[in-house]
């Protein structure tokens, strides 16, 4: 149940699978795949203290539209605990796979609201094929068509927001929390995770809770209000931290020859060249081509691990991406506006297209 964090074996000759083994070896060898326990208990502890400070702050407000203010720190602390909860799954904080899944299902469906185990599934295809269309779930998004021929493909509404997904990408990620509940009302229905019972009484509880507080706390309006405003907030800073890591990178076509592991996780990444405080909110997922190539390094030897890697790259010709936090999303835009614009305003207008140009060549013959 837990995020591989063995790489497969990769398809391709001898020459490639030394390539990754010597990488591996130098890694190693500076001591970066070990765990960091203290790092993760530090982490841990000061992220459920500030998210219980937020809770008490928030019943001592009692009805007020201040409490709009805690809408975005709330965001915060939970997309944090998320994270926290992404170390666990891909076993950089426990060795034992049973202790991993229980705490990663107490952070994820107790904690966050979201299913672990329908979140582990996803993840683990999307670090299997990284950008590959019709294997990577986040290659195959609704919210938005990442090639000519997904965009081609919508139909309806799905078809406008294609079209118009550049200037509507921050709208479209405030309803990444939406998604997430969705997925996991629909998980724990059809009981399609590991551990079932445990999932819903958790994730059930967790939204109990949540809403007793709000209702009893707040007024209705001021409820109302509250929740939006935090799934929105929670699903803008979840997309901005996990967007810039393939989004705009090239994508792999499904019946593209499967290449070797190192540049199936390299090629389709993208790092993000930021200072300490923006990795800090990014919980590490910036450095996005480390935590491919080693899933279960913990984020705290992601920096230093890094510099190995970038390095080898250069010395073996593997194309390493690097982009500052305003490139990356103008990097994103413009792939995105490309693809919209790829696409006619209806599939009526694209048939007349061409049947129009096919039509000198009938009358031709």
């Amino acid at each position: 149940m837990t995020v591989q964090d063995i790489p497969d074996p990769p398809s391709t000759g001898t020459a490639r699978r030394g390539e990754f083994a010597e990488l591996y070896r130098r890694v190693a060898q500076a001591g970066l795949l070990r765990r960091r326990p203290l790092y993760y208990a530090c982490r841990s502890a000061a992220l459920l203290a500030a998210l219980v400070g937020l809770l008490a702050g928030f019943t001592a407000l009692g009805a007020s539209w201040w409490q709009l203010g805690l809408a975005p720190l709330f965001a915060l602390v939970l997309g944090q605990l998320a994270l926290l909860g992404h170390d666990v799954a891909h076993r950089a904080v426990f060795a034992d796979r049973r202790t991993t899944d229980l705490v990663g299902i107490v952070l994820g469906n107790l904690v966050v609201g979201m299913s672990y185990g329908w979140w582990v599934d996803d993840h683990n295809r999307h670090h299997a094929h990284p950008n590959r269309e019709g294997q990577d779930p986040a290659a195959d998004s609704l919210l938005f068509a990442r090639t000519a021929q997904q965009a081609d493909r919508a139909r309806g509404l799905r078809r406008f927001v294609a079209r118009h997904q550049a200037a509507l990408f921050f709208p479209l990620l405030s309803l990444q929390a939406l998604g997430l509940l969705v997925a996991t009302g629909l998980t724990l229905t059809r009981g399609t995770v590991r551990y079932p019972a445990l999932e819903r009484t958790l994730a059930v509880l967790h939204y109990a809770v949540a809403a007793a507080l709000t209702v009893l706390v707040l007024s209705p309006l001021q409820a109302l209000a509250f929740t939006a405003l935090f799934g929105a907030l929670f699903g803008v800073y979840l997309g901005c931290i996990f967007a810039p890591n393939h989004k705009g990178m090239p994508m792999t076509g499904p019946g593209a020859e499967r290449t070797d592991y190192l540049r199936r996780q390299v090629l389709p990444s993208r790092n993000l060249r930021a200072g300490r405080f923006v990795h800090f909110l990014f919980g590490g997922l910036g450095l996005q081509i480390e935590h491919h190539l080693f899933p279960a390094m913990p984020v705290a030897a992601l920096r230093p691990a890094s510099r190995i890697v970038r390095a080898y790259c250069a010395e073996i010709g593997v194309p390493y991406a690097e982009a500052g936090l305003t490139a990356c999303f103008r990097e994103i835009l413009r792939d995105l506006r490309a693809v919209g614009r790829s696409v006619p305003a209806r599939p009526e207008a694209a048939a007349a297209a061409a049947a129009k140009s096919t039509a000198p060549a009938e009358a031709a013959r």
